[in-house]
């Protein structure tokens, strides 16, 4: 009768009201926006949307408050018996959990050998190898004989494409691309394990980490993106370990850093921005929150925060251009307002000044048939990559303009190319397993085994599991996304802000995926994913850690 009674008293727990409301909005729009790509059913039918909405806030609520006390109510077990089994497992958190964790994805690797290209690693190997591609048509190009561009982070381009060359020297194509794979394989496996022992360090139960165990895996989502030859692979690995860094140093600001451990976090900081372009954003945006709330060591993380800032200058200013290697074209950058621009395009007539303005940026000769909805590659790939920025401030006065003769169309267009990340139901699976030709077609001897009934299995698998019930929202980005929501507003609720921290840099991913091109792209929320099962370790220690402290 009581959680009832709470339930009902919304001014009660206003922070748990407030996130019913967002919740219930998200499902009430993305419904809308999923089946007819705008808002009309919430609003065409606006009574029955109304009691809708009460509905949802009033489920939603209710779920939210029983988490919120059952969050109260946990209590860390320090002293649990366990078997033998278990106490080597805890003896040995990092070598077990390693040693689990290969042979659970050894089918997959054997079932793919060498690995899985996609077309972004294939365009990355034409790049290495000098074979003309797209990305580098993208870009004026500093010297036209180096076609290696930085749309896709150097470092990765490198490490991949000197992997097939290796294996070219030694006449197996097919075992150079092995090597990557298993470079690969050991750095993400290593990490998740990591968490496993970090877990260990901080006390969360066995029982927890089993599970966490059994997740990395299991779930195919890893193993299949331990054996894909992406960027985002390495990049979300490290980004688990910036998480865990950054939880510890908000944790522990009394310990005095010493220089190793500055030239370790500075390593990582320079790696994260090395592995993927918008890593910088992220360190960013949250590494000053670690740097302003740790006192005691405040000068040492400036130094460290300075230097990073200084590296990443450096390197993009002085060091690629040096090289002749090219920066990625601003169009990346640029998601958002071409979207905006183009559906305005499709739905609204133009004056022939906005035509010629239009026109010099994006070609208008088909850009409203270049329009989808959820992905903005077709309008981005006509860009005019001689535009200058006197051209794209004259695009953004007119863009602006239009905006205010119709906010409804460049909202509409917003919504269609992110609401699949907030959004549960929206169900777009991006595990790669096809095998690409894009290499084989200029020669390389590329080639998957002939396990075809294995690989055909494990894809199965791969491409259903979303769709198993309760299990299957562990791959589930919209769902991923709420767990944040609902962990940032209990430490809210609780005035715990300090703990916000260590959950900046998945925000901030949310935040990258909101700019991207792509409406619920699984290997751009894949950062904050991956580091789901540690995130929510990390709270709970967070939490329990400072009940502790508050009673002593």
């Amino acid at each position: 009768m009581k959680i009832l009674k709470n339930i009902f008293d919304i001014r009660k727990n206003i922070h748990v009201s407030v996130l019913s409301l967002i919740y219930s909005l998200l499902i009430l729009f993305g419904n809308s926006y999923m089946k007819i790509g705008n808002a009309s059913l919430v609003f065409n039918n606006y009574i029955i949307s109304l009691l809708t909405l009460v509905g949802l806030f009033i489920l939603a609520r209710g779920i939210i408050l029983l988490i919120f006390k059952f969050i109260d109510s946990y209590k860390i077990d320090e002293n649990k018996k366990a078997n033998r089994l278990i106490s080597f497992f805890d003896r040995h958190p990092f070598i077990v959990s390693i040693i689990v964790i290969l042979m659970l994805w050894l089918p997959y690797i054997i079932s793919f050998y060498p690995i899985i290209l996609s077309p972004d690693p294939s365009y990355q190997i034409k790049q290495y190898f000098g074979i003309p591609n797209k990305y580098s048509n993208y870009s004026v190009l500093i010297d036209p004989s180096v076609i290696i561009t930085n749309h896709h982070p150097v470092l990765h381009t490198l490490l991949l494409g000197s992997c097939l060359k290796l294996g070219n020297i030694i006449g197996n194509d097919n075992f150079g691309l092995f090597i990557y794979s298993l470079i690969q394989i050991l750095i993400l496996s290593s990490v998740l394990s990591f968490t496993i022992s970090y877990m260990k360090k901080i006390k969360i139960s066995y029982i927890y980490r089993i599970v966490v165990l059994s997740i990395y895996g299991l779930v195919p989502m890893f193993a299949f993106y331990a054996i894909s030859a992406v960027k985002d692979t390495i990049f979300s690995s490290l980004i688990v370990l910036y998480t865990i860094l950054v939880y510890h140093l908000i944790k522990n600001r009394n310990i005095t850093l010493k220089l190793k451990h500055l030239i370790g976090i500075i390593l990582l900081l320079i790696f994260i921005i090395l592995f993927r372009n918008n890593g910088f954003y992220i360190v960013l945006l949250s590494f000053p929150f670690v740097v302003l709330t740790n006192k005691k060591n405040l000068k040492k993380l400036l130094i460290v925060f300075i230097l990073f800032f200084a590296f990443n200058y450096s390197y993009n200013k002085i060091i690629l251009p040096s090289f002749k290697i090219t920066s990625g074209s601003i169009r990346e950058v640029l998601s958002i307002p071409f979207q905006q621009t183009a559906r305005y395009v499709k739905y609204n007539d133009l004056d022939p000044k906005e035509y010629e303005i239009y026109d010099k940026v994006l070609d208008m000769s088909d850009l409203a048939k270049r329009y989808k909805p959820e992905i903005s590659d077709p309008v981005k790939n006509k860009f005019n990559k001689y535009t200058t920025i006197d051209d794209l401030k004259i695009y953004f006065k007119y863009w602006l303009k239009d905006l205010s003769k119709d906010p409804v169309v460049y909202m509409d267009a917003t919504i269609n190319n992110v609401y699949g990340y907030f959004y549960p139901l929206k169900l777009n699976w991006y595990i790669y397993h096809d095998f690409d030709k894009r290499i084989v077609k200029d020669g390389f001897d590329y080639h998957y085994n002939k396990l075809s009934s294995s690989r055909k299995l494990l894809i199965d698998y791969g491409v259903n599991f979303p769709f198993i019930p309760v299990v299957g929202l562990i791959s589930n980005i919209g769902f991923n996304t709420w767990i944040l929501f609902l962990l940032t507003t209990y430490l809210i609720s609780k005035k715990k802000y300090r703990g916000i921290i260590f959950l900046l840099p998945s925000f901030i991913v949310l935040l990258v995926c909101v700019a991207s091109p792509v409406n619920t792209y699984f290997r751009y929320a894949m950062p904050y994913i991956f580091s789901m099962p540690v995130i929510i370790a990390l709270f709970i220690d967070y939490i329990k850690r400072s009940e502790l402290d508050e009673k002593k």
